[in-house]
């Protein structure tokens, strides 16, 4: 099976060089579900790219009847923020120009003027396949009058002109998966919405943090998609109508980033096909894998996160690593403290304030007060 491979302009700099998006789209023989993948949003988190890149080898020796349905892969969907550098350092997590985050800049139907609960009322007594056909294109409407203003005279910022291009990709699919890789050296894990529990534990990852309703506020990418889909829930759960629409929406974090670590890289693989395989996109040998129905996954609260930032300036030591599970009171780093007191350096121990996980570890020993510097999953 090949893909169909097409390239979307993206920005035109001031040397009237281009920036491009290019897509794979691999389509079956038969007609289903949509997923969209995506990696490198942020410009340093590397990692996904060599996942979409297997994915592309792979679905490139099957039959086109093992797929049903089709899948959307877009590697460097950031190439701004994946050129961006500093000395030796990728950064490309702000838009330089203008500062913004570039998982923070998205298109969010449900701060449109629009009454959700309103439409639920008219589609009460309607199949959910039928309410989820209008909803999408309601959604889709109201998306596409952005092109309007991008194409007038006054156009918009380019962080407008950018979320629309990758939006217009996702918003008719039914799963996405953003790949990224933690900005700190981690663990593997994904962010999950509330009611999507169970398909969390496809991903086969050990650790999750889980979003409860109206812990977001729509401006990142996973958001901005299924946030809409969670308030008609909603809706519909106040008329005495419960659904729970088969979209869902995740963001994977791989490894480190600046980094392709080998065995980040093959989780996220594993986990990807194992997840289409569940939603029966893929029909291929040896999945979804035998171990998924016992598959248990550790989901935290985003308030079960403690960070920890330094409370003093200085050079970070005998921290402890990711993966380790830590009890309250014992050290979990030093700071080596080179005063301006006329005094000796002072090396301050570090206790956890609770018992739990490390998560993360920031990637820089040298901080500033205030600095980032670990954090623990309280309850692991």
């Amino acid at each position: 099976m090949k893909p169909n491979i097409y390239t979307i302009p993206l920005r035109q700099l001031a040397s009237g060089d281009f920036l491009y998006l290019q897509i794979y789209k691999f389509t079956g023989s038969q007609t289903g579900k949509k997923a969209y993948i995506q990696a490198n949003l942020h410009g340093a988190e590397i990692s996904g790219n060599a996942v979409i890149h297997n994915l592309i080898e792979f679905l490139m020796t099957l039959d086109n009847s093992q797929l049903i349905g089709e899948i959307l892969l877009l590697p460097v969907c950031n190439p701004e923020g994946v050129n961006a550098r500093s000395h030796q350092f990728s950064s490309g997590r702000y838009n330089s120009y203008d500062g913004k985050d570039w998982n923070r800049i998205f298109w969010d139907y449900e701060k449109e003027d629009v009454d959700i609960d309103a439409f639920a009322q008219t589609q009460i007594d309607l199949t959910e396949t039928e309410i989820k056909n209008n909803y999408r294109q309601q959604i889709l409407a109201s998306f596409h009058q952005q092109l309007e203003t991008i194409n007038s005279p006054s156009s918009t910022p380019f962080y407008k002109q950018y979320r629309y291009q990758l939006q217009s990709l996702c918003l008719d699919a039914d799963y996405v998966i953003d790949l990224h890789s933690s900005t700190n050296q981690s663990l593997d894990y994904l962010y999950c919405f509330h009611g999507r529990e169970e398909s969390a534990k496809l991903f086969i990852l050990d650790y999750g943090i889980l979003m409860r309703d109206g812990e977001y506020d729509g401006d990142a990418f996973d958001e901005a998609f299924l946030k809409p889909w969670l308030a008609l829930e909603r809706s519909f759960k106040d008329l005495g109508k419960p659904i729970q629409f088969d979209i869902e929406s995740w963001t994977l974090e791989l490894g480190s980033g600046m980094k392709m670590n080998p065995e980040s890289v093959a989780k996220g693989i594993q986990g990807v096909k194992n997840y289409l395989a569940n939603k029966g996109i893929l029909k291929i040998a040896g999945f979804p894998l035998t171990e998924t129905l016992n598959n248990q996954i550790n989901l935290i609260y985003r308030e079960d996160m403690k960070r920890y930032y330094a409370p003093v300036g200085g050079m970070i030591q005998n921290r402890v690593e990711p993966g380790k599970i830590v009890k309250q009171n014992q050290r979990i780093y030093q700071i080596l403290n080179f005063n301006k007191n006329q005094e000796l350096p002072k090396v301050i121990d570090v206790l956890a304030e609770t018992d739990g996980l490390i998560l993360d570890n920031s990637t820089n020993h040298s901080v500033n007060q205030g600095d980032y510097v670990l954090g623990i999953m309280i309850g692991v």
